[in-house]
């Protein structure tokens, strides 16, 4: 069959059964083992914020094709400039990777294939990237009018900041996260985590599936984005509870304490071995902890008898509680305390979290064979569907592996194609 004619039966939603996209390489477009099967995936994006929503999609059972510039994306390099970075590894299993040059008339074509058979297409480019290509959505939605196109930005495509660059550093400083973390009397600390990165990942995810349920109802596929800056405000809901009550007497800062300073005991204590972390939400878990201290002759002290009242005495509650951590191990501490359900836990090494017991027998966490960085501990999706297995991981692949399988078998090109194509550098 010549491609012409592979292009005038298949119609958008409909998938060739060729094994792209499905995790043995032989179910058919029928198949239903998973939510998103059938659904098919163009990734523009890099990074974090949009490469973390399509590794939801293709781990929920979509086909995810990943684009990348001739040179790979940014993750490809990180670190060790090099191979393939970890952080490229952890976000991109079970994704399809091929390589398109935007910037030369045959790359824009073949995009434009990918689209004409695509659901969703996702990019985090600073806004008006692709309209100045050649390849907004006007453009891709007039080539397949079901494709929701999804983007992801700093500040969105709208307001006053919509040209500022934007990086997850300079996120958490806008969103006043920086200013939040730390103590009182110490310059402000960043987020250890990319939090907004990720925060805006997994609001991208939604919005997608949201206009994704859409149209699936309407036949109206939306252009829909989703900006850091927005998707990090309401992560700081306990602080801007305490600036609404307090105004200008709310300390910026608060520690480990509670950031709405409104839960007491509440902090990172010291250990013979390191930290814990001990949350007393209600009078039943402090009254346990006393418990566990051997001190229930504090339990009517008026300075801690209510949450109210400790918080009023946080500090002689902090010293109390602390004076008793000193004396045991975090693990001696957390074991006790979880066995009379206060929220505790051992303030662990990530070394320690990688092999965590529980993340690994729920398949959340998973021993990998990787190609290329041996093996490694992978992370599989959060989302679990009763009744269906997690998704087989399969190893993020070299750049531009399933150039071959995308743009040969599922596109229909031929080999002399292809060379051309490799020849011009509108592929790798």
């Amino acid at each position: 069959m010549k491609r012409e004619e592979v292009m005038i039966e298949m119609s958008s939603n409909d998938v060739v059964d060729t094994g792209l996209g499905n995790p043995e390489g032989q179910a058919s477009a029928g198949d239903k083992r998973y939510p998103l099967s059938g659904i098919t995936v163009i990734d523009l994006s890099h990074v974090y914020n949009g490469p973390y929503a399509t590794f939801l999609m293709a781990l929920g059972g979509a086909t995810v094709i990943k684009v990348e510039p001739l040179h790979g994306e940014t993750l490809r390099s990180r670190g060790d400039m090099g191979g393939a970075d970890f952080s490229y590894a952890m976000l991109n299993s079970n994704k399809k990777p091929v390589t398109l040059n935007l910037k030369s008339e045959q790359g824009i074509k073949l995009l434009k294939e990918l689209v004409s058979r695509a659901d969703i297409l996702v990019e985090n480019f600073a806004p008006g990237v692709l309209d100045r290509l050649g390849i907004g959505p006007d453009v891709l939605q007039a080539v397949n009018p079901r494709l929701i196109f999804a983007s992801s930005s700093g500040y969105g495509k709208t307001g006053p900041y919509k040209s500022y660059p934007a990086m997850d550093l300079v996120m958490q400083a806008m969103s006043g996260i920086i200013d939040s973390t730390g103590f009182p009397d110490q310059p402000p600390v960043k987020s250890g985590a990319a939090l907004c990165d990720f925060l805006a990942g997994i609001h991208l995810y939604g919005a997608v599936m949201t206009a994704l349920y859409e149209r699936e109802h309407t036949g109206t596929a939306r252009v829909l984005e989703v900006s850091m800056q927005d998707a990090a405000y309401c992560s700081l809901a306990s602080n801007l509870g305490m600036l609404h009550a307090r105004g200008d007497a709310a300390p910026p800062r608060t520690g480990n304490r509670h950031g709405g300073l409104g839960v007491s005991p509440y902090n990172v204590y010291p250990t013979t071995d390191g930290y814990v972390v001990i949350n007393s939400p209600g009078d039943v878990h402090f009254r346990s902890i006393l418990d566990v201290m051997e001190r229930l002759d504090l339990a009517d002290d008026p300075r801690f008898a209510t949450r109210t009242d400790r918080v009023r005495n946080i500090d002689a509650v902090d010293d109390l509680v602390g004076a008793w951590t000193r004396q045991h191990t975090r693990q001696e501490i957390a074991d006790w305390l979880l066995a009379r359900k206060v929220p505790c836990s051992a303030v662990r090494h990530l070394s320690e979290v990688i092999l965590d017991e529980n993340m690994h027998a729920r398949g959340s966490l998973q021993w990998v064979d990787h190609p290329e960085l041996g093996r490694v501990v992978l992370p599989h999706s959060p989302f679990v569907f009763e009744g269906t297995g997690r998704r087989e991981l399969e190893p993020s692949l070299p750049l531009g592996a399933c150039n071959d399988e995308v743009f040969g078998t599922w596109l229909g090109h031929s080999a002399e194609e292809l060379a051309d194509w490799r020849a011009s550098a509108a592929i790798l």
